[in-house]
């Protein structure tokens, strides 16, 4: 294999001249550059990373902590994380969480120096091994008393354009059906938000909205329906519970979106070509990943940076509302 003193030699200039166009130092010729580079194609030399990365104590890589590969919103938002990493040349090592143990794993492993930071999105106590010098950037949780970055669609926006939506579409009777657990994170703004924007409405409103960890939703779900059968729109925390309630909705025999309209929350699809699975908010994870990405690196380069942004997400019509008619 080629080496980096034969490229010096082909181009006819020094070793350190060939490490600072590998490095893409300023201030090379643009004869020099051009150079090197065509010797570098020449000899088809690839550079040797890890000696790169120890020279400037980088590995140019980040890890991703989500809870599970199986759920397509984390892995829709893994597959544009490491689209836009990749396109700047930098690896993505993915982990698969599934509780706070192997969160504290990769968290220890970034204190080692394996992976230069973390991108999570994390629902466990692991407060007590983050601390403000860790390059950290989390999705949708924020840590009280902590600096820790945080990127987030915004909540307040996506549950009021929900209520605005339903009310639009001729509902009397909201409800919202979600659950919630002891964390501080953006998702608590749902029904929050839509609570609020229902009552400003003037309209009725049912909540079901259960603290973690839950048994069987669904038997909850066919009680608090069985319970308010007025109910005519619903707008559920997630497009998941959005799904159950629906398959409890049509137990119950009634139709979906005539009788009772559905709106969940993500933007859920089961592949690229599919419809989403209901009529939801939809998360703007493309534009969540590459907000995340460039927060961490200016963490990584300690340049400033803003400790959380909220990017709006849009409704997105499926089969589980009602379809206004144009006006002639």
């Amino acid at each position: 294999m080629a080496t980096m003193k034969d490229v010096a030699e082909l181009a006819g200039v020094s070793l350190g001249t060939v490490s600072r166009v590998i490095n893409q130092a300023p201030g090379i010729k643009p004869t020099t550059l051009a150079k090197v580079k065509a010797a570098i194609q020449q000899l088809a030399y690839v550079p040797d990373e890890y000696a790169r990365g120890m020279k400037l104590n980088r590995t140019n890589t980040v890890a991703l902590i989500i809870p599970t590969i199986w759920h397509p919103f984390f892995s829709e938002f893994a597959y544009y994380l490491e689209r836009e990493l990749s396109a700047r040349e930098i690896k993505l090592l993915l982990c698969n969480s599934e509780g706070a143990t192997k969160e504290v794993e990769y968290i220890k492993m970034l204190q080692q120096n394996k992976v230069d930071g973390i991108i999570a999105i994390t629902y466990s106590s692991i407060e007590d091994y983050l601390s403000s010098n860790i390059p950290f950037v989390s999705i949708d949780r924020m840590f009280p008393g902590m600096e820790i970055a945080c990127v987030a669609s915004d909540n307040q926006f996506g549950a009021e354009l929900a209520a605005k939506t339903l009310l639009e579409k001729g509902c009397q009777h909201l409800a919202f059906i979600g659950t919630h657990n002891d964390t501080a994170n953006e998702t608590k703004k749902r029904r929050l938000y839509f609570e609020k924007a229902v009552r400003k409405a003037s309209k009725r409103i049912s909540i079901l909205d259960l603290e973690e960890p839950i048994d069987n939703l669904s038997i909850h779900v066919e009680q608090f329906l069985k319970a308010h059968d007025t109910i005519d729109g619903i707008f559920t925390i997630n497009d998941f519970v959005a799904l159950d309630t629906l398959a409890i909705i049509q137990k119950l025999g009634r139709k979906v979106p005539e009788e009772i309209q559905v709106i969940g929350y993500d933007g859920i699809r089961f592949a690229n070509e599919r419809e989403y699975a209901v009529s939801t908010i939809k998360q703007p994870l493309e534009k969540m990943a590459i907000t995340a990405i460039d927060m961490l690196l200016d963490i990584i380069d300690d340049k400033p940076h803003l400790q959380q942004i909220l990017i709006p997400g849009e409704y997105i019509e499926g089969k589980t509302t009602k379809k206004l008619f144009e006006k002639k």
